[in-house]
């Protein structure tokens, strides 16, 4: 089995910005993580930009505990 690494990302936002995520997050039931996670997701496939290995987007807000 195959076991999956993850990289930290740290980033400095605004705090509107950081709230309106959280909101769009719990809207979800999703982690704020998750929700990055999937808004990049979306917009590399949106571009067509390759995320090997990565997974497709869910559409539907399962959150984190898939």
């Amino acid at each position: 089995m195959a076991i999956n690494k993850t990289s930290t990302l740290t980033l400095r936002i605004e705090p509107d910005l950081k709230e309106a995520l959280r909101q769009a997050a719990a809207a979800e039931h999703r982690s704020i993580a998750n929700m990055v996670e999937v808004m990049i997701l979306t917009y590399c496939e949106q571009k067509e930009y390759s995320a090997p290995g990565a997974a497709k987007t869910k559409t539907s807000g399962s959150g984190s505990n898939d």
